[in-house]
């Protein structure tokens, strides 16, 4: 199960808090939404505190997005928990997010 709230900080600034586990059965719903809310977003944030494991297909989301704005802005996920962190290090995404 994966919860999604979607918070507006302006035009141009979008935060997506997300909470639950973000693998193959809950990655597709997100990847929707996120497509569908990049248009004239300049600065994204992840807010995955509560979020309490990702899989590779979760990965493939926020590497989706980190390339789309890679063109358009900013993107920065914050406070991982330490077990999801260390599936960023294990995986090299550690050094191809950023990660606060």
């Amino acid at each position: 199960m994966l919860n999604i709230t979607r918070n507006s900080n302006g035009p141009e600034d979008l935060t997506f808090v997300l909470s639950g586990r973000l693998d193959t059965t809950t990655s597709p719903e997100l990847d929707a939404e996120v497509k569908e809310s990049l248009g004239g977003i300049k600065e994204l944030v992840f807010d995955i505190a509560d979020l309490q494991y990702i899989s590779s297909a979760g990965l493939r989301v926020l590497l989706s997005a980190q390339k789309i704005m890679n063109k358009q802005g900013s993107m920065v996920v914050k406070n991982p928990s330490d077990e999801v962190k260390e599936i960023f290090d294990v995986t090299g995404f550690a050094d191809i997010l950023t990660i606060e």
